[in-house]
């Protein structure tokens, strides 16, 4: 199979990339490194099966091009990260939009399948939980940029279903809830990065809000392993999925104490209010737990690595020579 991974150095695009390789595929990698690094594919220039352009997906003729020589496309190109989307709320807009719209748009020329990434983020101050794919996603108000990367990417979903129902476009869309591990940085507000990197430089542990949103984390390679499923399964098309993990939901507090805990460290935990942390009036979600009877019940997927065990994980990380702290 030829695979095409847009945002493809990034950090779950990496990991996606490597497993492609390993079992034989040929890769494609677009990536303007807006949020990705080079670093991340690095290892993978040697092997002859591994392509890649330093370029965007608004740029029509490279992807165009790129989506040509692919069988399936895996899209994860997008801004990310809670920061990022409130420093730069246009440009979060346009990339997860526009960007989308282009993939789709150029996939359905040949009818490639498109393989569409989504976030926990669309089901924004629901109660409902767990949350099951096919509940009301309830968004704040058009005045708090916060609800502008939700909304943009229920918007890719919508389009990408469109493009199934009205053109018989061959899609996938499944929602990431928390996914963590190597590669992934702190540099937007991902907490468990920015925990363990707090701990191991011996900085304060600083907890957002009062520290009581809970949240369950998703090692990558559970993540990437189920992708290779859903590509691969021809009843996954025109279906939407969450993927994560609901055997441990832990405070963010708690989070922060465990951090410690499993690193050694003597920092000290730090409470600092929304304000601060992003912009007055931020709001986020209390609760974040899927509903992954959809996923079970498709691929037989289970998550296999525990929190313990993603903390280990990243901490190894960056106390190695391949983090960029």
């Amino acid at each position: 199979m030829r695979a095409l991974i847009t945002g493809g150095a990034g950090f779950v695009g990496s990991h996606l990339a490597e497993a492609l390789l390993e079992r034989g595929d040929e890769v494609f990698v677009l990536d303007n490194l807006s949020t990705g690094a080079i670093d991340n594919i690095e290892h993978l220039k040697s092997d002859r099966r591994f392509h890649y352009a330093i370029d965007s997906v608004m740029n029509e003729p490279v992807a165009a091009e790129l989506i040509d020589r692919a069988d399936v496309v895996f899209h994860l190109a997008a801004a990310v990260g809670v920061r990022l989307i409130v420093e730069s709320p246009v440009n979060t807009i346009e990339t997860n939009v526009h960007g989308t719209e282009m993939v789709l748009k150029l996939a359905n020329k040949k009818k490639k399948k498109v393989l569409v990434a989504s976030t926990s983020e669309v089901y924004g101050k629901s109660n409902q939980v767990p949350f099951r794919e096919d509940a009301d996603l309830v968004l704040g108000p058009t005045m708090k940029g916060r609800w502008s990367y939700a909304c943009s990417k229920a918007i890719d979903e919508f389009l990408a279903l469109a493009y199934h129902k009205e053109k018989r476009l061959p899609v996938v869309v499944f929602r990431l809830f928390n996914t963590v591990g190597p590669r992934q940085t702190g540099r937007y507000g991902m907490v468990i990065p920015n925990f363990v990197k707090q701990a191991v430089l011996g900085h304060p542990l600083t907890v957002f809000g009062d520290g009581s949103q809970s949240r369950c984390f998703t090692y990558v390679s559970d993540v990437v392993d189920v992708l290779l499923k859903l590509a691969d399964h021809p009843s996954a098309v025109g279906q939407v999925f969450n993927i994560g993990n609901d055997h441990e939901e832990v405070t963010i507090l708690d989070l922060a104490k465990r951090v410690k805990a499993r690193t050694g460290s003597k920092s000290e935990v730090v409470m600092v209010p929304y304000d601060q942390a992003y912009e007055e009036g931020f709001e986020d979600m209390q609760r974040r737990v899927p509903d992954l009877s959809r996923i079970r019940a498709l691929t037989g997927y289970e998550p296999r690595v525990h929190l313990d065990e993603i903390l280990d994980n990243v901490a190894a990380y960056f106390t190695s020579d391949k983090a960029r702290v």
